[in-house]
Formats: C-alpha cells, sequence, structure tokens
C-alpha cells in the first residue's frame, strides 16, 4: 500500500522510519482536540494502517505539548445544534475502537503531554503506552454531562480495578502519568527527556521478534476484549448518546465557550 492514502487526512499526519509507522493527530493548537474532521479521521486510520505494506509497527502521538485533549467543545457545539452530527459520531467511536482491536501490528501510545478524554482512552486502548512524567491523563466526561461510555467504561476498570476506575470517571479526575503507571492505567511514565529513546527502544526490541508470532499473541489477548466490547462499549455508547440529549450537557458546552461555571439542573 503505497503513501498516497496518507493524502487522505487533513488532521493526522504520518512518518516513517523502517518498518515503524507513526501517526501524528496534529491540530496542536487546541492541544489536538478532535473536531467532526479528525474524529472521522481517527475512525478510518488504523484499518488503514493494518493494510499498510511498509510498517510492522504503529505508534500514535500527538503534535506540540500535548497527547490529545479528548473532544473539541465547539464541535460538541455543533453537534448540540444539527443531531444528525451524533450518529455520525456514535458510528465513527465504534469503528474506531474495534479497528484499534482489530489491528494485528502492535500499537504504542508515546503520551507526550496530556491525554484526556478521547485522549486518554487512545492511550489506554493501545498495547503499550509510555509517557512523559509531567503528562496528566484524565476523562472528564461527566463535567460536560456526558456518560464514559465509549471507552473509559470498559477499560479502566479491566487495567485498575472497579473502585478506582469508578472514582476516577465519576469525578472526571485527571492524575499525573507516574500515579497512571503506578496504578496499571498507562505501561510507563518516563523523564520527558527520555520519552523517544524509549520509544526506539521498545520498537527495536519489537522488530526483532517473529511477526506471525507477535501478532498472533496480540490478536489472542484481544480476542477476550472484543468479546467484552460487544456488550460494555455497546450499552455505553447508547448511554453516552442519551447523555449527548441533555440539557445538562448543553448547559456545560455553553459555560466552556462563555467561560463561566455550569449550573446543572438534572435535565
Amino acid at each position: 500500500m503505497a503513501d498516497a492514502w496518507f493524502e487522505r487526512y487533513e488532521h493526522l499526519r504520518f512518518e516513517r522510519r523502517g518498518r515503524v509507522l507513526t501517526v501524528v493527530m496534529n491540530r496542536p493548537e487546541v492541544k489536538n482536540a478532535a473536531n467532526v474532521r479528525m474524529h472521522n479521521e481517527l475512525s478510518r486510520v488504523f484499518a488503514d494502517a493494518q493494510r499498510d505494506e511498509g510498517s510492522d509497527i504503529v505508534v500514535l502521538t500527538g503534535a506540540g505539548d500535548a497527547f490529545s485533549s479528548g473532544g473539541d467543545i465547539r464541535a460538541m457545539a455543533d453537534k448540540i445544534a444539527d443531531r444528525t452530527l451524533w450518529n455520525d459520531t456514535v458510528n465513527e467511536a465504534r469503528a474506531l475502537f474495534y479497528s484499534i482491536l482489530d489491528l494485528e501490528k502492535p500499537l504504542i501510545a508515546r503520551v507526550n503531554g496530556a491525554a484526556t478524554g478521547l485522549g486518554a482512552t487512545l492511550a489506554v486502548y493501545a498495547d503499550i503506552a509510555i509517557a512523559t512524567e509531567t503528562a496528566v491523563i484524565g476523562d472528564p466526561h461527566v463535567k460536560v454531562g456526558l456518560v464514559a461510555g465509549d471507552g473509559g467504561a470498559l477499560m479502566w476498570p479491566m487495567l485498575i480495578g472497579f473502585q478506582k476506575a469508578k472514582e476516577l470517571l465519576l469525578l472526571g479526575d485527571t492524575i499525573g502519568a507516574p500515579e497512571a503507571a503506578r496504578l496499571g492505567l498507562i505501561t510507563h511514565a518516563v523523564p520527558d527527556a527520555e520519552l523517544d529513546a524509549r520509544i526506539d527502544d521498545l520498537t527495536g526490541r519489537l522488530l526483532k521478534l517473529p511477526p506471525f508470532a507477535l501478532r498472533g499473541t496480540k490478536k489472542a489477548i484481544n480476542h477476550t476484549l472484543k468479546s467484552l466490547a460487544l456488550a460494555t462499549f455497546e450499552y455505553g455508547v447508547s448511554l453516552e448518546t442519551q447523555s449527548q440529549l441533555t440539557r445538562d450537557h448543553a448547559e456545560a458546552v455553553a459555560a466552556f465557550v462563555e467561560k463561566r461555571r455550569p449550573v446543572f439542573t438534572g435535565r
């Protein structure tokens, strides 16, 4: 598969280094928050990476000083104004997370800064996530009136246990990368200056292993995750869809845009 497929993307850019393909979320001016176009591109990129003949390892990272701050608040406002956009978002979320689970090549998250909301979900869905010690991780869905249903409800309890996952997801709190690594939410937290060296060391070790054994091991592990996703993910997304229709979500978005504290009414 030629590099021509890179041209179909606007907010993702690509780098090749030997058999390693790096996917860069590229909206640094908004800390790589996903607008409507970028969300659509994320829903397609891992299927394209699976078919890419020039790579055996995929690295996901963000441009600038952030991994990804999640969903773009202004894109949320657009979806409130035009509910049909939410149907696309749900279908794309489904395609995104199943395509990650279907990606046979090892997926490494290079968490170079804040990973929140969708950004946190992408980090925890990766096979291995290495973050800088100054990065923060969190899923603040509830703070914008949304159910944390797309990825948090499945992966967080599996990685760190149900009670701790509930505490973090119910409060929408962020934690530092060292704490996230201690809990097992991500794999490692390293000094900022050492991030690239750790990524290079990891990809180098993986590339020396027999590809069939590597991919088969990942497929065997992900078989369980895919079975769980059929139940948890679909149910969580249905609840998140309902929450998108609430007045509290609209109030959270409006308050963010207007730079004021939201007033929730439970409706």
